[in-house]
């Protein structure tokens, strides 16, 4: 078979190179056949049966997580724990085999197929990616109903060695969890963008893959040779042999690369001018400090709370209690030996539904989201804000508010930090007084009104995924868009560099924490633009720093700023690559 090259979305770095294990969809194998009257019930039987197999499975790999694995994980396998029992996917189905006398396979396909059509026509991007979702609980039963694998076992010692690079039209975030203990190398989907649930699983575990594929699992053949770039989002099927030793060469280069950068893990992060930058890593967890520490990280710039919420929603948990919380913010502030821990309070809605069993908004994305959604509620924001302040008595905490907009939100956030202040001395209860309070600036209406938030916070955080979403209009969970995702539009590039410089202007501290900071090809734009704090995930922290000592402000800041009267796509792009050679 001759070689070909496949074009998707970049989502995770790194070279793989291994055989293609085809996950094919069980619903292209389904049997199609009408049962005697006599044969309804048992029928009716068997597929609740399915059913409820898949609901246990659920809740043993949701309690069986094991303690390195994404805690996005458990989220999403709340999600489809949800979704499974919804009376659309548990009761109508045997309300097909009863009427028309289906088999329950066929059964099962039909009302997945006419949901997802349902789905299909719905105008919101975010609510049509759950037609995925739907997809892959409905495949998980007919896995069941048709006694098929998702995973090969191994057959021998060769075949363990040679890396298996899964190829799928989507993979469910459970079953991402069957491929940690596997040969597993590297995967491959049709469907999936930036910031699809596959993607951000991809980048927690450090695995090259290549999503938003459209039809590789069509294309590519079992057994397939396949080599995924995952720098580029570039799939080679069948690669000629001088193909595959070029890459096998560039893996073992990219993995010597790896080994070099450790040594740099106690150097101080200072440019060729001798300019002091900031380098601090984004968690999830009070576990991860560990792998911001051995990256050399000198503190977190984020901690996300809200995954301490959404991963114990199902299975009957309850949210955690201001106890519970506070021992996680104390764990994390310990770990991090007198580092400073910047703690982001409740971010949730949109791609990050707390409780998926409520109504959604039309728009998530623009809905009652972070900051909104806390006001909204708040006796737990007092909560959350009562176990952070108690943590901030065990080392140096920062407190980040998320979606800030208006001014009246800014006020009432700082009353309310103020109410929980106030019941912490009547408890008699420790915290730091003076716990600076910083704001994301993730909306363009903040960016564009700086001086309302300056002028009342300690410090100011750019999320640049948000930012970049909302700024460009797009939804940056859809596939059909993520194209359009750019961070070097020139109305991002004003946004920053006008929210680093009026920071700077007024003596409080900026940082980046979202996706931009931890890109190596950016890293000296944003020096130029005058940032001195980066927050990333602890995997990239390395290689922005090696940026950084190559760095010398003397010459990049004065072609940055002609970068900044630049408005030709083309001409940017040129412009920030050329500052690399510098």
């Amino acid at each position: 078979m001759a070689s070909f090259t496949l074009h998707g979305i970049p989502v995770s770095r790194g070279i793989a190179i291994g055989r293609a294990h085809l996950l094919a969809p069980a619903a292209l194998d389904v049997k199609h056949y009408l049962i005697a009257e006599e044969q309804v019930e048992a029928e009716v039987q068997r597929l609740q049966s399915a059913i409820d197999t898949v609901h246990k499975e659920l809740q043993i790999i949701w309690k069986e997580l094991p303690p390195d694995a994404p805690a996005e994980l458990g989220a999403f396998i709340d999600v489809h724990a949800l979704i499974l029992s919804d009376p659309m996917i548990s009761e109508m189905p045997l309300d097909i085999i009863r009427s028309r006398h289906y088999n329950a396979e066929w059964a099962l396909v039909t009302q997945i197929d006419e949901l997802s059509a349902q789905f299909d026509e719905i105008e919101d991007a975010y609510l049509r990616e759950r037609k995925n979702d739907i997809q892959q609980v409905g495949e998980r039963v007919l896995k069941i109903l048709t006694g098929s694998a998702a995973l090969p076992g191994m057959k021998s010692a060769e075949e363990s060695t040679a890396h298996m690079i899964v190829v799928a039209h989507d993979i469910s975030p459970a079953d991402m969890l069957q491929f940690r203990d596997r040969a597993f190398a590297g995967f491959v989907t049709d469907l999936g963008g930036q910031n699809s649930h596959t993607a951000i699983v991809a980048r927690s575990l450090d695995i090259p893959a290549a999503v938003g594929m459209y039809n590789a699992s069509a294309l590519i053949a079992q057994d397939d040779w396949v080599i995924i770039d995952g720098d580029a989002g570039v799939v080679i099927v069948d690669p000629t042999p001088a193909v595959l030793e070029q890459y096998r060469e560039l893996q073992a280069r990219l993995v010597r690369e790896r080994k070099k950068l450790s040594r740099l893990r106690k150097t101080p992060a200072v440019t060729r001018d001798g300019t002091e930058i900031t380098m601090l890593a984004n968690i999830e967890l009070p576990e991860d400090c560990a792998a911001a520490l051995d990256a050399g990280a000198v503190g977190v710039g984020l901690f996300r709370s809200e995954f301490l919420f959404m991963g114990r929603t199902g299975f009957g948990h309850r949210l955690p209690s201001e106890d519970e919380q506070f021992e996680s913010y104390r764990q994390a502030v310990v770990a991090m030996k007198g580092r400073p821990v910047t703690i982001r309070t409740l971010d949730i809605g949109a791609d990050k539904p707390l409780d998926t069993a409520e109504e959604t908004a039309l728009n998530p994305a623009l809905g009652l989201r972070a900051i909104r959604y806390c006001l909204a509620e708040p006796q737990m924001f007092l909560a959350q804000l009562r176990a952070i302040l108690r943590a901030s008595a065990f080392g140096p905490i920062k407190l980040l508010i998320p979606m800030l907009a208006h001014a009246f939100e800014i006020d009432q956030t700082l009353l309310m930090i103020e109410q929980a202040k106030a019941q912490l001395r009547e408890a008699h209860k420790k915290f730091d007084p003076l716990i600076p309070v910083g704001a994301m600036i993730e909306i363009p209406a903040a960016a564009l009104t700086l001086p309302l938030f300056v002028k009342r916070m300690d410090f100011l955080s750019i999320g640049t995924n948000d930012l970049i979403q909302y700024t460009l209009a797009i939804d940056r969970v859809d596939h059909e868009v993520a194209h359009l995702y750019n961070p070097l539009h020139p109305a991002i590039l004003y946004l920053l560099s006008t929210t680093i410089s009026i920071g700077a202007k007024a003596g409080i501290p900026v940082s980046v924490c979202g996706e931009m900071a931890g890109d190596t090809k950016l890293t000296r734009l944003l020096l130029g633009m005058g940032l001195r704090e980066f927050s990333m995930h602890p995997a990239q922290l390395l290689a922005v720093k090696q940026e950084i000592l190559n760095s010398d402000l003397s010459v990049i800041v004065p072609r940055t700023k002609k970068i900044m009267r630049t408005f030709e796509p083309a001409a940017i792009m040129e412009a920030v690559d050329q500052l690399r050679v510098v």
